[in-house]
């Protein structure tokens, strides 16, 4: 969705300047076609103007009722997350085990919408088939696509954005650049004397008015005059050549290339190797990040801060609106190109990888604490980066792919990219022979399969990959955490199967072998949660509620989000089953906070179930309804029709019926829709760009 930080992440609203006639033909393109594609060189602003053509549209909020969907394809080493990228802006984080192709194509149906597609020149033929196969699918799909060429499909709309006018009287470009360079000079800039304006004229001729050349320029007066910046273009020697040594770019892809070069030699010895190192980074990146993955003699951690402060005083690094840092692709692949030629690509896509392994890790040692969300954060927008990991892993040590792919896998089920969770784990597993694997690792990885093929509804094989799990941790070296995770996932999948007593007798056996206190560790703090669930089945509600006291107790005192949402749930169902509607209608709210927090679709359906049901038994037929509704948009967005243990299913239809009756049909179709928009509104606002 097109968030409110969307300009800024591209140089903020205050850089955009001119482009009337441009932004008046795209929004009439997008107003009469179903194909748009803006096409111009590198640099040349072609984002930015998508991004401010849309903030007014997505404002009048028509013809795109569904909404506004921004895919950013530039991180993408090829086209293997492609529709990854694509499902996750359109927050569809899809529970089934159909391909992902047609469940983004389901997900669209009959919606009407705008699927933006920006980067796509390095994807161009893949994007050509997607985009092919989504419009013939969805009647009321409108996509817009941002590269260096056009697609070549029938019916394309094709736009050419040109660089801003810089000749015969024409300011555009000058505007631009005087606004940049007085920004960088806040409160210091000289004034604009005629002498400064025919040098600030000159750069802009010799830069084309390429906006980026122009803002990448104007960085350079911090420390130069622009009668120096003028001067030093005028004699060098020739443009910069391509990246194989021939100078065969066309002009403007040249200056471009000039600019960023130029850049480049002004830029320290120190500053120079950082920027390299940097475009390792397929996403955004903190300073945290920059100093483990980039300090590396002759660099140490100390001088990475300073060095990434002096690029982004350069405009080579950027920040974004969460305080974190990001290089445009451009700027990126210029770094990216002189890896090779300093000896340096092997290791530093090792010491990235390792990065993001220890990332993994620590999220798992936080995972009982207040650093359980962050953790989910992290994980969550390090997606591009992981994905780069696990693969440098498979190529390099896949019994290594496997521990990361085991410990990631369960976060990714529980934010939705189960996937990505599915096809590393199984790709994993299957590079890595398993002698050279830790039976722990190789356990964790099994468990994570499994509950992965669980939430996409294919209960046999996770129920086999549970007693397998189970057969393995037994083995010397396992060690009770192996134990406790595969006891967990085969009594979950025994409560999905409608087998409470099953589940109970699982998780009692594995907690008994191995005693403990319930907040020991994650695995054990899960087996107690099947545990309750499996009581509540069997109709035992007082045990039940008191034990889910007692869990939610521990996870409020440590600021644990998972376990308590789930307390919550089950504390919301017996609440309902023994007639205390009030108290089930907080818990689930409840539930619902903690959900929203973790990004988790699949629990905020549940959780938006239970509340309207609560609001039922309590006479709120239309909140019940408007409730049902919003619930509706969630189970959409997980590619299921309401789900969760056995038990939920019969209290669902009942409190349905109810509302529907109290309503009659016509007001209780009103009140459900109306929720629907509201789920969609919510999805949405938790998933800005």
């Amino acid at each position: 969705m097109l968030g409110h930080d969307a300009e800024d992440a591209d140089g903020g609203p205050a850089s955009f300047v001119g482009r009337n006639d441009e932004l008046d033909a795209l929004r009439t393109a997008l107003a009469e076609r179903r194909l748009i594609t803006l096409t111009g060189p590198g640099g040349v602003g072609k984002t930015r103007l998508a991004r401010r053509a849309l903030r007014r549209t997505s404002t009048a909020r028509a013809p795109f009722a569904d909404g506004i969907h921004w895919a950013e394809l530039s991180p993408l080493p090829d086209d293997r997350l492609l529709l990854d990228t694509v499902a996750d802006a359109l927050d569809l984080a899809d529970h089934t085990s159909r391909t992902l192709a047609e469940a983004v194509r389901t997900w669209i149906g009959e919606r009407r919408l705008l699927l933006v597609l920006d980067c796509c020149e390095h994807l161009t033929a893949a994007v050509r088939e997607l985009v092919r196969d989504l419009l013939e699918a969805a009647p009321h799909l409108v996509v817009l696509v941002t590269g260096r060429e056009p697609l070549g499909l029938p019916d394309e709309h094709v736009l050419l954005i040109g660089p801003l006018p810089h000749t015969d009287g024409a300011d555009e470009a000058l505007a631009l650049f005087t606004a940049r360079a007085d920004a960088a000079l806040p409160g210091q800039a000289p004034p604009w004397t005629p002498e400064r304006l025919a040098a600030a004229r000159a750069i802009c001729a010799r830069l084309e008015g390429i906006p980026l050349a122009l803002e990448l320029a104007a960085a350079q007066l911090t420390d130069h005059t622009v009668e120096e910046l003028a001067l030093r273009l005028a004699r060098r020697i020739g443009l910069l050549p391509a990246a194989d040594g021939q100078d065969v770019l066309p002009p403007r892809h040249r200056a471009l290339r000039t600019a960023i070069g130029w850049s480049h030699e002004w830029c320290t010895p120190r500053e120079r190797l950082l920027w390299l190192r940097l475009s390792v980074f397929g996403g955004g990146f903190d300073a945290s990040a920059a100093t483990a993955v980039c300090s590396a003699p002759p660099l140490r951690p100390g001088d990475v801060p300073p060095l990434l402060a002096a690029l982004t005083a350069k405009s080579v690094v950027r920040r974004t609106s969460d305080g974190g840092h990001r290089m445009l692709d451009t700027i990126r692949e210029y770094g990216a190109m002189w890896l090779d030629g300093v000896g340096e690509h092997d290791a530093l896509r090792a010491r990235h990888a390792a990065y993001f392994l220890d990332l993994v890790r620590t999220a798992e040692r936080q995972w009982l604490g207040p650093g359980q969300r962050d953790a989910y954060r992290r994980i969550a927008t390090g997606h591009q980066d992981l994905c780069a990991a696990l693969d440098h892993y498979l190529a390099t040590e896949p019994a290594v792919a496997v521990e990361l792919a085991g410990r990631v896998g369960f976060f990714w089920a529980c934010c939705g990219h189960l996937h990505a969770a599915r096809s590393y784990l199984e790709r994993s597993l299957g590079a890595a022979r398993p002698e050279d694997v830790d039976l722990a690792c190789r356990i964790r990885a099994l468990w994570a399969l499994g509950v992965t093929l669980l939430l996409q509804g294919e209960q046999e094989e996770a129920h086999r990959l549970a007693v397998t799990c189970e057969a393995l941790a037994v083995g010397d070296g396992a060690g009770p955490p192996a134990a406790l995770d595969a006891a967990y996932l085969l009594g979950l999948s025994h409560l999905l199967a409608g087998r409470p007593l099953a589940a109970r007798i699982v998780a009692d056996n594995a907690l008994e072998a191995h005693p403990g206190t319930a907040f020991d560790s994650p695995p054990r703090l899960r087996c107690h949660l099947v545990r309750v669930f499996a009581l509540t089945g069997m109709g035992l509600f007082d045990d039940a509620r008191d034990h889910a006291e007692r869990l939610r107790a521990g996870c409020v005192a440590r600021e644990e989000n998972w376990t308590r949402a789930y307390a919550d749930y089950q504390l919301a169902l017996i609440s309902l089953f023994e007639g205390r509607p009030v108290d089930s209608a907080a818990h689930a709210r409840a539930m619902l906070d903690g959900k929203r927090e973790l990004g988790d679709s699949f629990g905020t359906a549940l959780g938006l179930d239970l509340l309207a049901a609560a609001r039922a038994a309590a006479g709120d037929e239309a909140g019940a309804a408007h409730a049902y509704g919003a619930g509706h948009a969630y189970w959409q967005a997980v590619g299921h029709p309401q789900r969760g243990t056995p038990e939920l299913g019969p209290v669902r239809a009942e409190f349905e019926r109810t509302a529907r009756g109290a309503l009659g049909d016509q007001a209780y179709e009103a009140a459900f829709q109306e929720g629907v928009r509201h789920g969609h509104a919510q999805r949405a606002r938790s998933h800005v760009t």
